[in-house]
């Protein structure tokens, strides 16, 4: 079986490991619910999964996030861990200004344009990584739950080219873009 990486589209085999690791995740969220029980009353779910996934995805940083983005996130990947089976880890969030600014030159460098970079990486000043309602997710399987689920949670894939990309966009589905720099192109368009 096949998967898309996070690389551009790339395509690379599933690792053997990745089910077990999906397996073992969803066994110590079970069996961590009693302790999050007495430790969160009312929310061992949600605890419990947070406990689970970041002991699978331990580089993992939800700090940042807007406060609604981020309870719309864990709602999302809670539901997803306890209804479905499927793990939502997170690659990327929030990001301040620098390292945004920084991620877009060097995506200019790479592509040698700003156009063609704009089909990847935004400036700063239209990023919603930066404003902490944007969000980079993992693993496929985790993205493909979430681009069929979200919207309970005004959780949205916004753009074509990259599955892994979704937005908090709490009044309703956005127009989905072939990519990010689409937007400003379509401005200039009207």
């Amino acid at each position: 079986m096949l998967v898309h990486d996070t690389d551009r589209g790339a395509v690379e085999p599933v690792r053997r490991r990745d089910p077990v690791y999906a397996a073992a995740t969803r066994m110590l969220a079970f069996a961590l619910s009693p302790v999050a029980a007495l430790v969160a009353p009312g929310r061992a779910r949600q605890t419990a999964c947070r406990w689970a996934l970041a002991a699978r995805f331990p580089a993992e940083n939800l700090d940042g996030l807007a406060p609604a983005a981020r309870a719309a996130f864990e709602a999302a990947r809670t539901r997803a861990l306890w209804r479905h089976g499927e793990l939502i880890g997170l690659t990327s969030g929030h990001r301040d200004r620098d390292t945004q600014t920084a991620l877009y030159l060097a995506e200019v460098r790479r592509c040698g344009s700003v156009a063609e970079a704009r089909r990847w990486v935004l400036p700063p000043e239209e990023s919603r990584h930066v404003a902490g309602t944007a969000m980079d997710v993992r693993p496929t399987e985790g993205a493909r739950w979430l681009e069929r689920h979200g919207a309970l949670h005004g959780l949205y894939r916004v753009y074509d080219n990259e599955w892994w990309h979704f937005e908090y966009r709490p009044d309703g589905r956005p127009p989905r873009l072939p990519h990010p720099g689409a937007h400003r192109n379509l401005c200039h368009q009207r």
